[in-house]
């Protein structure tokens, strides 16, 4: 029986947030386009198995927090009754929903989307695997490759057990369990163990740097981690586990640290959550000109263009950050440039966003990077004690924080933490991007009473002239 041959424009490899955005991209402007990936719509694991439906479980763990802090506010709820299936069922939902949508766009667009895995056979083509164990052969003039990445493990501690979770099947919610302990105090390990605490669990948080979502700024990170101490059982820094063994009655750890009381412990369940590695192994790109760096990632220019001219590549497998924005902007970035359009990938600032309660968002040169690089900058941190509107919800204890350029008062770096701090970030993002300085945002009006206005109180407080906030102005 002959090969299945056919022929493509643009092949994207990989559906996610950054493959179907450089998918339709393409579309748009007139190429031929098709889509590989195994999933039946578009989504890759921010849609399918991340992004979204982590966040619509703390959405969930949100409503919870909020229906205990309403006590306080003379509304009191009865004991919340939690229906794992059901919440299981919306989550599930929401993920339908939106895969389907992009199912949707793609038809639309008249991008062919073929169910399969993907296999370089060199500059020109790949040989595809499909869903459904048929080979065919997919000729292309140019390919995007957005594979993604995937969680990793620590081979000596892992377990083959099903008290064992990573950040994939922690999301499937299976049970509540009555102890949990979450290996990584990054933002996926605080997202999902903020979600299984406010479900019930007892959860403890082992850390091996001194503080939580290390390299992020202190002054964010400290608000969260007052607040964390309040809903973990225990948060371990300075600490690591040495080893975990699976008995009847669960997991028991052993650790070795500063923080640690007693060397074992025994949990229901152990989240590991140490971060993610590039899916660049078993695609065939030995089989061309691509390189890869020592960590796996796939070395690309400013084009997003690899060492193979006819491949570019992006989102997580082209370096960090790994995040899905990024990965959607270098996407349509690589379809504008295949397109014949004279652009680059040149980003003053990517917004990082942590989902806990409260949210922490950062862009562009934060304190400790600037003061890494020699720089001379200023700063202000305007609390949220002072904001109206964060008195208004019973949350004052926000920050929001800028860094200028010390000479030219350009705003370099803007960090919020509290309620909505990801919605109110891209102001920041678009202050770099446009290069504005905090004169600009302190003249620019904003509404009140909203949390928007924390932003200009910080802008403000460069010159010591904040409204609702008075710091004496150093000498």
């Amino acid at each position: 029986m002959a090969e299945d041959t056919q022929s493509t424009q643009v092949a994207v490899v990989g559906g996610g947030p950054g493959g179907y955005a450089a998918a339709f991209m393409a579309a748009d402007l007139g190429l031929d386009v098709t889509l590989i990936d195994p999933e039946e719509n578009p989504g890759g694991v921010c849609l399918y198995r991340g992004c979204i439906p982590s966040k619509a479980l703390l959405h969930v763990s949100r409503l919870l927090s909020e229906a205990e802090e309403a006590k306080d506010w003379g509304v009191t709820f009865g004991k919340p009754e939690i229906d794992v299936d059901k919440m299981r069922e919306w989550k599930n939902g929401v993920v339908g929903k939106l895969t389907g949508g992009l199912g949707q766009l793609a038809k639309a667009r008249k991008v062919k989307h073929i169910r399969g895995m993907a296999t370089f056979r060199d500059g020109k083509s790949v040989e595809i695997t499909t869903h459904d164990d048929k080979k065919q052969t997919l000729s292309f003039e140019n390919a995007i490759l957005a594979t993604g990445s995937y969680p990793t493990r620590i081979p000596k501690l892992w377990l083959d057990s099903e008290r064992m979770l990573d950040s994939s099947s922690a999301l499937d919610i299976e049970s509540v369990p009555k102890s949990l302990l979450v290996v990584g105090g990054g933002y996926i390990g605080l997202e999902l163990g903020s979600v299984y605490a406010t479900l019930g669990s007892k959860v403890t948080v082992v850390e091996m740097t001194p503080t939580l979502l290390p390299g992020a700024d202190r002054d964010l990170v400290s608000v969260l981690q007052k607040r964390l101490k309040g809903l973990f059982e225990s948060i371990l820094l300075k600490t690591t586990v040495t080893e975990m063994k699976e008995q009847k009655n669960g997991i028991k750890v052993t650790f070795e640290g500063d923080d640690v009381e007693k060397d074992t412990a025994i949990f229901d369940k152990v989240l590991m959550a140490v971060g993610r590695k590039p899916n660049s192994d078993k695609l065939g790109l030995e089989n061309t000109n691509v390189e890869l760096d020592d960590k796996g990632f796939v070395k690309v220019n400013e084009k997003r263009q690899t060492a193979e001219p006819t491949i570019f590549a992006i989102g997580d497998i082209a370096g960090e950050p790994m995040l899905a924005h990024k990965a959607s902007h270098e996407g349509r970035v690589a379809a504008e440039i295949i397109a014949g359009k004279n652009v680059v990938y040149d980003p003053r600032a990517i917004p990082a966003v942590v989902f806990t309660d409260p949210e922490v968002a950062w862009c562009g040169l934060m304190e400790q990077e600037a003061k890494d690089e020699g720089r001379e900058v200023k700063t202000a941190k305007f609390p949220w004690a002072a904001s109206g509107r964060a008195t208004t919800i019973g949350r004052n204890d926000g920050v929001t924080k800028i860094v200028i350029d010390a000479e030219t008062d350009r705003v370099l770096g803007l960090g919020i933490t509290g309620p909505n701090a990801g919605e109110l970030i891209a102001e920041g993002v678009l202050a770099i991007e446009m290069g504005a300085n905090a004169h600009d945002i302190g003249l620019t009006i904003h509404p009140h009473p909203t949390l928007s206005e924390t932003i200009m109180g910080a802008a403000d407080l460069i010159y010591g002239q904040a409204t609702d906030y008075y710091r004496r102005q150093r000498k």
